[in-house]
């Protein structure tokens, strides 16, 4: 299983994923199809299928593109709200590429139909890989918009933090810096926030992506994995774990809005790409 990171407009991140001896590819996230189709080329591959975490606009808007393109694509997902869905799918349900296993998992807290993929392969040596969409990033989380914070809690915790902690983690954001900043808020002690912010840092010098960390490292740093933590618990205030999360959310939102200015919704984003918005006010 080899995965190629395409990072795609201001910070988000597509992937293909590609079976070396059948030479299929499956694409996660499809945000720029011509893009895509050009890498899928140059590395000789069958693009077949397109797994999509969520409905939001910079993670499916090119599904439909993809399947203009390349007609017969699959486009699969956990929400009928995803553009150009062909295969609804289930909590639990398993696929097969070749010797690629794929699990979907119901992951809600940030969109009610996000859906997380692990995969592995059989008798390989190589770790399983987590495209975790927006649920989860590295050192950080995606805004809670949908559902509850209980939800969040069991998609990180029970749902995601309990997979082998080797699993590499391929999150759909380069958010790691920002995410970092704000964990070393939370536990300004921790030796391991610390290591991954002067890291991340510099690979932010470079220009070059964060990803993949993987499930161990981020139960080390990820404060929205650690609200069992006694100094997470301490810097919100709450000790039941959904409410320790429902905390570090509102606390990272007044954090970002203190080093950056607001940016536009990704729905306003797209009513101006598209002049649905004309000349209001």
């Amino acid at each position: 299983m080899k995965v190629k990171v395409i990072p795609v407009l201001e910070d988000n991140y597509m992937y293909l994923v590609i079976e070396e001896d059948t030479r299929e590819a499956v694409a996660v996230d499809v945000a720029v199809p011509k893009r895509l189709l050009e890498i899928a080329g140059r590395e000789g591959v069958s693009l077949t299928t397109v797994l999509t975490t969520h409905h939001h606009w910079d993670h499916a808007r090119g599904n439909v593109e993809l399947a203009r393109l390349q007609p017969g694509m699959v486009v699969m997902g956990g929400d009928e709200r995803i553009c150009g869905l062909t295969r609804m799918l289930v909590h639990e349900e398993e696929l097969r590429f070749g010797a690629i296993h794929v699990r979907c998992l119901l992951t809600p807290g940030h969109t009610s139909g996000h859906m997380s993929y692990f995969l592995w392969e059989d008798e390989s040596l190589d770790p399983p890989a987590l495209f975790s969409g927006d649920a989860l990033s590295v050192a950080g989380c995606g805004w809670h918009l949908e559902g509850t914070a209980q939800q969040m809690y069991q998609s990180l915790t029970e749902m995601l933090g309990t997979l082998p902690p080797q699993t590499k983690v391929f999150c759909g954001h380069e958010h790691t810096l920002h995410n970092l900043e704000f964990a070393h808020t939370v536990e300004p002690h921790n030796d391991h926030v610390r290591a991954k912010l002067s890291w991340a840092q510099k690979r932010d010098e470079d220009d070059v992506p964060t990803v993949p960390s993987t499930l161990g490292e981020e139960l080390l740093y990820n404060p929205f994995l650690r609200v069992a933590e006694e100094a997470v618990r301490k810097f919100t205030g709450k000790v039941a774990p959904a409410e320790v999360l429902e905390v570090l959310c509102r606390e990272r939102a007044c954090f970002q809005q203190a080093v950056e200015p607001p940016q536009p919704q990704p729905q306003a984003l797209l009513a101006l790409q598209w002049g649905l918005l004309g000349h209001q006010k």
